[in-house]
């Protein structure tokens, strides 16, 4: 075994992970910031190619009192409002300091950054990187700034596999090296779950491979609680048709900001204004809407020949669509696609979760010594996420946790990660490997399946009797599947036993999505019941769930609330 010691851990070295590696440092503390994937490169943060919501007020007026209105709005109720307020009221001071390390916001020929609407904004809010390069123009700006300090150590391929708790606090983490399979223990005087979200649970997802809820579970097993499990976001206008290779899944949604689009039924109608919202080629209907219609169309025989809804950019002149969006038509272009003569094909698709860790405004969680950021905190977006609040959420939440984990391992005392720690994770692991044993399936198929059973289950639409037998199975993986999978002990770059950690890791996480949804009676944002298809004022409640003796419990828990009022919206100055 090796030992390593630092004041901070960073797991998860997307956008929220080097954020608060970031921030950690510039506070005077030492960093590892760990990733299973290289640094900059795994997590949700370089595949977004899509806008981040400001209130930077360069376009027209704006205060981010109205961008907080319209979090709230999409929330249904359940946003905790002073995470709310932290992200909307710090967004415009990352935006800007973002631009000081030259991420490249695109501007307008006078010097204005350039804003655009979004679906569930009542103003242009969202700015961008040209040509839909966001978030490598984002990863691309924090790699850079991690790079230069000289307190962040670099860890790539590195798979952290759990917090150690010792007397209550979290005092560093156990990892294994990719390649080497080599145990690592971790001292650490604060550790930051900054791990991404879990839709790869599902077949049909925008997520990175290793989104898979590996923050939540481990933040579960430390002793921490988890809130608003039951809100998976499923993007409604996820590609479908024809078939697209290189490119986003999601990629649509700028196309929309900018120049608008109608998203037609099976028979060429536009049908958003017949479930409550409105769009009229101009997508202003919220996620959690819109995919409800495409879905109701599909049920009803109206869906488009794969089962989808029809995106049309045809009433857009060629020269515009390519001084919106230059080599993207040139690329879409190679698959075939030429948007001046056909429709595409698009369906909801699993995006993104609004539950996560619960923590306070510093980004901590109950555990002393533990805190989390961007997509594994929950609460901050209630039962939908406003369109655009992701990558702010990651800039805000990074900044926080390190800046606080940072004033705190100053004062804490240090404890350290021992050998027996570490041999209670290896009996389990070890359990499973067998010499002489020939390659299989395993962990892999088994996850496959469990796809299946989320999507299937406890997916878009969901129903009481679903959801149950979803749960279910997922329990009975747990007991029978994952615990006779059996991993070839091949020594070094044992891709089968990252497989079944990570799996271990997969079916803790989607029970408690499942679990949470089936607890709630009644339809809600994200959580849309066909059994019960209306909401009940009694449970504008937020859900928690913890860990008591290995088995997960939950209970209601009222939503935080904080005083606010709208402010006038002023115009930046540039």
């Amino acid at each position: 075994m090796i030992r390593v010691s630092t004041d901070i851990l960073v797991v998860g070295a997307g956008g929220a992970g080097m954020y608060a590696a970031v921030s950690a440092a510039r506070a005077g503390a030492n960093v590892i910031l760990a990733d299973k994937s290289l640094i900059s490169r795994g997590g949700a943060t370089i595949m977004a190619q899509m806008t981040v919501a400001a209130a930077v007020g360069q376009h027209e007026p704006d205060h981010w009192t109205h961008h907080l209105s319209d979090t709230l709005e999409a929330g249904h109720g359940l946003c905790n409002e002073k995470l709310a307020k932290i992200l909307c009221e710090e967004a415009p001071l990352r935006i800007m300091e973002m631009e000081d390390w030259k991420v490249g916001w695109a501007r307008e020929i006078n010097g204005r950054m350039c804003q655009v609407m979004a679906p569930g904004h009542k103003v242009h809010r969202c700015v961008y990187a040209d040509f839909l390069n966001t978030g490598p123009a984002v990863a691309r700006a924090l790699r850079g700034e991690v790079a230069q300090n000289d307190r962040i150590s670099r860890a790539s391929g590195l798979n952290v596999v759990d917090v150690v708790v010792h007397d209550g606090r979290a005092v560093g983490a156990i990892a294994i090296d990719v390649e080497s399979s080599e145990v690592i223990l971790i001292d650490a005087g604060a550790v930051i779950l900054a791990a991404g979200g879990l839709t790869r649970l599902y077949r049909r997802n925008s997520a990175s491979v290793n989104m898979v809820g590996e923050a939540y579970s481990m933040a579960l097993r430390a002793g921490a609680e988890l809130i608003d499990m039951e809100f998976v976001q499923f993007f409604p206008i996820g590609h479908l048709a024809p078939r697209m290779v290189g490119m986003d899944p999601i990629m649509w949604d700028p196309f929309r900001y900018k120049l608008g689009g109608r998203l037609l039924n099976g028979n060429f109608e536009e049908f958003i204004q017949n479930y409550g919202g409105t769009d009229e080629g101009v997508y202003t209907a919220r996620r959690d809407l819109a995919s409800y219609a495409i879905y109701k169309e599909k049920e009803a025989g109206r869906a488009s020949p794969h089962g989808g809804a029809w995106l049309s950019f045809q009433h857009i002149p060629e020269e515009t669509l390519k001084e919106a969006f230059g080599p993207v038509i040139k690329s879409l272009a190679k698959n075939n696609i030429d948007l001046t003569k056909q429709s595409v094909e698009v369906s909801p698709i699993a995006h993104y979760h609004m539950g996560g860790i619960r923590v306070d405004e510093k980004m901590k969680t109950r555990v002393p010594g533990l805190y989390a950021a961007g997509e594994a905190v929950g609460g901050a977006n209630g039962a939908t996420r406003l369109s655009g609040n992701a990558i702010p959420e990651a800039f805000v939440f990074g900044e926080r946790a390190g800046r606080y984990a940072a004033a705190e391992v100053i004062k804490a005392d240090r404890g350290e990660v021992t050998e027996k720690d570490a041999k209670m994770l290896l009996d389990e692991v070890h359990s499973h490997l067998k010499n002489n044993l020939s390659p299989s399936s395993g962990a892999a198929g088994l996850m496959h399946e469990l796809q299946g059973v989320m999507e299937n289950h406890i997916g878009l639409i969901r129903t009481g009797p679903k959801m149950e037998k979803g749960l279910s199975r997922i329990r009975e993986m747990i007991v029978d599947d994952l615990a006779h999978i059996q991993i070839p002990d091949k020594g070094p770059f044992n891709q089968a036993m990252q497989d079944w950690l990570e799996m271990r890791n997969a079916l803790q996480c989607a029970e408690a999505v499942a679990l949470a949804a089936t607890n709630r009676p009644e339809s809600r944002g994200a959580h849309q019941r066909e059994d019960i298809p209306n909401a009940n004022p009694d449970l504008e409640k937020n859900q928690v769930l913890r860990l008591n003796n290995g088995s997960l419990q939950t209970k209601w828990a009222n939503v935080v609330k904080t005083n606010w009022k709208l402010e006038e919206k002023v115009l930046a100055e540039v």
